[in-house]
Order: structure tokens, then C-alpha cells, then sequence
């Protein structure tokens, strides 16, 4: 794994010509993808199925091709930002034989094996290939906030980390599987959105008792900074395989679990994510891992608890 940060680069002399760019697909994060190469000084070509989302770049400096094979054959390094892969197979299949000798860079978000899959295809075709997930939002593109983590072949990140660059904050190279920056990225999902809906949740939940979420905010936001200390503590207990239930285990977990859906119920609000989460609870307390940790249950999704 290489981790390339804003502060820590090198400068690189005015005069130095930057290599050019192609982005293809111009939503709001292509967008701001293009924006960040032209602003730190390589010449940058995009393409659009609407043009006219070309407009504010072209305005800046960017070249608007008419085509994708015009596009591709403007640069020596593509980066694809599209809805999903279906789409990026649909634009970018019919120029793959302008794409030989060249770097494809995918920074659409999709599954870990649409990621290998495609890696084969352009491997296959003779493309460079990288695969990306974008960790920050459109806003933090260019700037010391941005993350975006890169996966695939070692020579293409090699040659064209530097251009990369450009797009801001930290790049972590995570290796030669292209699959690993898709797979850290829905593991990451994953958890934002279980949050997410455990906060809505609680809200719904808080405003049936008669507590404006305004109201709740401050304290749920105090319970949140708990967090990074239970990650970081799990994560350990999950790699050494030591799960201690001393201060807070599955069957303590079971009895607030059932107080939530009780209250939760008795306000005619849906439990339906948490019953989920529950039955995964109370299957581990019948099988006598009751008095594991609550990290146990990594395990118990996994199917490896014997």
C-alpha cells in the first residue's frame, strides 16, 4: 500500500508541462474531477452524452470533444466517471482499440468483481488499468480533504500517480487486485448506510415520544464521537480472533435490542432493520455465544462460529 498526501508532495517547477487528461462522464463528480486537472495545469479533454454539462470547463480551459474515440485519443491517461459499469462498458467498449498503449483510470462505484471484470477486459485488450473509489464528496476534490483509493496494475499507478495527484488530499494505492478500492468502498458504504438508517430511526423513534430530533441531535452527536474507539477496538478483536463479553456482550446486546423494538412497536413505527439485526443476535445467545463481545458477530455473519 503507497499513500501519496497534498502536504508531503514535492513542488514541481511552474514551467514543467503537465501530461494531458481525458475525462469522460460529466455528473457533478466528473465534473469536479476535470476541474481539479485543469486547475493544477494539465490540459484537459472531456466528454458527455449531454454536451452542454461541458460548458463551465470549457469556459476554464477544457477541451470539449465531440466524440469518445476523439476523447480517448486526446490523452495518454482516461478517468471514467459514469453512473455504473453497465454504462461505462456501453461508452468506452466501442474505442477500446483507441485505448491500446493507453491508461484507463474507472472511478465509477460498483461491485468488487464488475472491477475484475473489467480489469480482464482491458487486460485482455491490451489497457492499462486502475480501478478507483472516490472516499469524499465532490467538494473535497482538489483540496487536502480529498481520499480516493486506486487498485490494479502497479505500472499504471506508477506512471500516472503524479498526474493523480492533482485530484487532491491522500491517493492510497492498495495493490494488484482490481477489486480492493470496490470492495473497501462498499465495506465503508455498508457501514454509512446501516448507520444512516439507525439514525433516521432514532429520530422517528425519538419524535413518537414527544422529542423534537433537534432536540435529540446534541446527545446522539455525543454518543457518535464514542465511535472511532469502538472501530479501532473491534478491528483488533476481530484480527486476533478474542471476542471478551466482560463489559458489554450479545446477550446485553439482545436485552437493549428488544427494549428498542418494544417502544419502537408500541408507536406503530417499523422495526424492520433492526428485527434483522436482532434475530442475528438472539440466534447467537440459543447457540450459547452469549457472553461473547459483541465484535463475535463478524463472525457469525461470516458463518465461522463452529
Amino acid at each position: 500500500m503507497t499513500t501519496n498526501q497534498l502536504s508531503e508532495r514535492p513542488g514541481r517547477p511552474a514551467d514543467l508541462p503537465r501530461p494531458p487528461v481525458t475525462v469522460l462522464g460529466l455528473g457533478p463528480m466528473g465534473q469536479a474531477l476535470a476541474d481539479a486537472f485543469l486547475l493544477n495545469g494539465h490540459p484537459t479533454t472531456v466528454w458527455n452524452r449531454t454536451a452542454s454539462r461541458a460548458d463551465a470547463l470549457v469556459g476554464r480551459g477544457a477541451t470539449l470533444a465531440s466524440t469518445p474515440t476523439a476523447a480517448v485519443d486526446a490523452s495518454p491517461l482516461v478517468v471514467v466517471c459514469m453512473l455504473d459499469y453497465d454504462v461505462v462498458r456501453h461508452i468506452v467498449g466501442p474505442v477500446a482499440p483507441f485505448l491500446i498503449g493507453r491508461t484507463v483510470v474507472n472511478l465509477t462505484a460498483d461491485t468488487p468483481e464488475r472491477a475484475r471484470e473489467m480489469a480482464a477486459w482491458a487486460a485482455a485488450r491490451g489497457i492499462d488499468y486502475l480501478d478507483g473509489a472516490i472516499m469524499t464528496p465532490t467538494t473535497s476534490i482538489g483540496g487536502p480533504d480529498a481520499l480516493v483509493l486506486y487498485s490494479g496494475t502497479e505500472r499504471a499507478h506508477t506512471a500516472h500517480r503524479r498526474t493523480l495527484e492533482a485530484l487532491g488530499g491522500t491517493g492510497v494505492y492498495l495493490g494488484q487486485d482490481p477489486g480492493r478500492a470496490a470492495a473497501h468502498d462498499i465495506a465503508l458504504l455498508d457501514l454509512f448506510w446501516t448507520a444512516m438508517s439507525g439514525v433516521v430511526h432514532a429520530f422517528a423513534l425519538a419524535e413518537a415520544e414527544g422529542i423534537p430530533a433537534t432536540s435529540l441531535a446534541p446527545f446522539a452527536q455525543a454518543g457518535m464521537r464514542q465511535l472511532p474507539d469502538i472501530v479501532a477496538g473491534y478491528a483488533e478483536r476481530i484480527a486476533q480472533d478474542r471476542h471478551p463479553g466482560d463489559r458489554s456482550s450479545v446477550r446485553s446486546a439482545s436485552a437493549g435490542m428488544e427494549h428498542v423494538v418494544r417502544t419502537a412497536q408500541a408507536r406503530g413505527l417499523n422495526t424492520d432493520v433492526l428485527d434483522a439485526a436482532w434475530r442475528l443476535v438472539r440466534r447467537e445467545v440459543s447457540a450459547g455465544h452469549g457472553d461473547q463481545g459483541f465484535s463475535w458477530l463478524a463472525k457469525a455473519l461470516a458463518g465461522r462460529t463452529g
